[in-house]
């Protein structure tokens, strides 16, 4: 059976054992034995207490484990203890784990190109950088990938995020200046532009960073992982939007040695069990988000603030202008960028036709 089958039959649960074997005449127990007992490893960049984050690696382990009937196990590992948190990328490059769950943009430093991955400041929401992905992105991501050995597949989304957690207000440009942010990817080197001191924290310890005075400022996610973190009982001021990180993807990496090791139907089941890992954060933010942030403002006393104009027009003018200058010294960023910018402008003109019209209309508080 090809792989594209199993994938189609997987998604509406029609994966038995004879499928899983890729052998139709194969059922039961014969086909369970025939399949290899494989033990890996997954290092997480996210602590165990961040459930939704961390758990969409939990849920993609199960569900290869139900499809290969228990066969190909996958141990996931929080952050910290099979390696630091930001170090997952070179875990997976260098066979210290199979596999790796991130965000790529913490390994810009490596490529500017791997922000692509998961947000450009400005860029596209939730469903655009999936659409992206289906739409060619995903192939060229996989190109760039192959440089550290590792195949790429989407990890979750956390919907557009907010705009981070401050000591004292800042209400305009100049208020920025000589801050101590935690901020990752190109957002904190836009924040860095504008006069921000930036810090690249794990997400484990950024509230002792905040709550001893090592940073002023951090941004993370959003009201559910935001409060689980215990922000608020330092900072007061929540910003919004997260213009930063408009629709943030995570990724599963492989390491494509180990990958291409894999009998055709485990490759198969870690199609289909990242992307039901996938859209299940996505699911899991926009439902606990609401009643989280309603929670940080009527029993937390945070305050909702929005970024001011100022600030917002010279972050924009700052990552049109970094990004322009990648592309000119770098011909692989500048392919993705252009493919990026392309569609970003075509679907641009959809969304603003019909979504943005509706929720403009019916959002009003």
């Amino acid at each position: 059976m090809k792989r594209r089958d199993f994938i189609k039959q997987a998604g509406v649960g029609a994966v038995g054992a004879g499928v899983v074997t890729g052998c139709a005449q194969r059922t039961g127990a014969s086909a369970a034995a025939a399949q290899p007992l494989i033990n890996w490893q997954l290092a997480s960049s996210f602590p165990r207490s961040l459930d939704t984050i961390f758990g969409a690696a939990e849920v993609f382990s199960a569900r290869v484990k139900d499809l290969t009937n228990g066969k190909f196990n996958i141990r996931v590992f929080p952050a910290g203890e099979l390696v630091p948190g930001l170090q997952v990328l070179d875990a997976v490059q260098n066979k210290n784990a199979q596999m790796g769950h991130t965000a790529s943009y913490y390994y810009i430093g490596k490529n500017e190109a791997l922000a692509f991955d998961t947000a450009v400041p400005f860029g596209m929401t939730a469903r655009q950088q999936s659409a992206w992905y289906r739409a060619g992105g995903m192939e060229l991501m996989r190109n760039l990938f192959a440089d550290f050995n590792i195949i790429n597949f989407q990890g979750g989304n956390t919907g557009v995020q907010m705009g981070g957690w401050f000591r004292n207000p800042v209400e305009n440009l100049a208020g920025l200046k000589g801050l101590k942010m935690r901020i990752p990817g190109l957002g904190g080197k836009v924040m860095a532009d504008l006069g921000v001191t930036v810090q690249n924290i794990a997400g484990g310890d950024i509230f002792s960073a905040l709550d001893r005075g090592a940073i002023d400022a951090t941004e993370w996610v959003g009201p559910y992982d935001d409060m689980k973190l215990g922000f608020y009982q330092v900072a007061k001021n929540y910003y919004y939007p997260g213009w930063w990180e408009p629709g943030p993807a995570l990724s599963f990496y492989v390491n494509k040695e180990a990958w291409e090791r894999l009998p055709e139907s485990y490759q198969s089941a870690i199609e289909v069990a990242t992307a039901e890992a996938s859209v299940g954060m996505m699911i899991e933010y926009d439902s606990k988000n609401p009643a989280a942030l309603k929670s940080l403002v009527n029993d937390h006393g945070v305050q909702l603030k929005k970024y001011s104009d100022d600030i917002m027009n010279a972050a924009n003018e700052s990552i049109n202008d970094m990004c322009t200058g990648f592309a000119a010294k770098d011909l692989q960023y500048k392919k993705i960028y252009d493919h990026w910018s392309a569609f970003k402008k075509d679907s641009a003109a959809w969304f603003s036709t019909a979504e943005q019209s509706y929720t403009q209309f019916a959002y009003k508080a």
